[in-house]
């Protein structure tokens, strides 16, 4: 039997290096080369030209209803989340009431239900944009809630005994030494979600918002041409998520720099 010298490698190391290949982003690459071509072959076709400006009216309207439903949802997944923790009996069964419920539910079943049930109900004209606000911000407050709850849950209890014996309030321990650590811990859930919400608010259109998805019906049905309008709604999808993403990549990247 022929022994064969464990210092001579049985494989070079080849073109490309296995650290290269995990430090370079190549999926982004990839990605933005197939944008690129398709975008190209896009503005090469008039009709194609005519639709990404015709759909580009509901992109505002896409990220207006996204950053106000969210900016209500992390203040209501907050409240719920602390709630969710809370040692007083009534405040815990509020808010896990809330989660669960809310967590049951389809996100388009809320919408509807705060146009067509709660807005009636409290006497206030109807509002669709509005109504897609508030469904999107109170079904989501639940996802978030779990994630505040989980984010402060897993810190050391340790450090709110300590802050006590510091002579530190339940409010000053919490606002000071949990909060900002479990908001950094939270960050790429909470990203996720927005990303997630962006994607989420195309079930407007279910309510008549002239968002970026019910743009694309109309010009579908207008044009009798529904590849060329969901092609191009996709893309300006596409490229707002993948925005968004590496947002959030780098403000990840910057909190992992911070706690080294």
């Amino acid at each position: 039997m022929t022994n064969v010298d464990s210092s001579i490698p049985t494989r070079g190391p080849g073109i490309w290096p296995g650290s290269l290949l995990r430090r370079v982003p190549w999926w982004l690459l990839i990605i933005l080369a197939a944008g690129f071509m398709v975008l190209y072959s896009m503005v090469q076709e008039e009709k194609y030209v005519n639709t990404l400006s015709y759909l580009l009216r509901g992109v505002g309207t896409t990220i207006v209803i996204t950053l106000a439903a969210y900016s209500i949802a992390l203040v209501l997944g907050l409240l719920a989340g602390l709630g969710r923790i809370s040692q007083n009996a009534v405040i815990y069964t509020i808010a896990t009431l809330y989660v669960e419920v809310m967590r049951g539910l389809p996100m388009l079943i809320i919408i509807i239900y705060m146009q067509f049930i709660v807005a009636p109900a409290l006497g206030t004209q109807r509002n669709a944009v509005l109504s897609a606000i508030m469904g999107l911000a109170a079904g989501y407050g639940a996802y978030i809630a779990e994630v505040f709850r989980g984010a402060i849950e897993s810190l050391d209890r340790g450090q709110g005994e300590a802050a006590r014996s510091l002579g530190m309030s339940h409010f000053q321990a919490m606002r000071h030494i949990i909060l900002p650590q479990a908001f950094r811990r939270a960050l790429p859930a909470l990203g996720n979600d927005f990303v997630a919400m962006l994607k989420d608010s195309s079930l407007a259109s279910a309510i008549a918002v002239q968002e970026l998805t019910k743009l694309m019906q109309i010009e579908g049905s207008r044009t009798f041409d529904n590849f060329r309008a969901f092609n191009a709604a996709a893309f300006l999808y596409l490229a707002m998520t993948l925005l968004l993403s590496l947002v959030v990549r780098w403000m990840e990247g910057r909190i992992n720099r911070d706690r080294r």
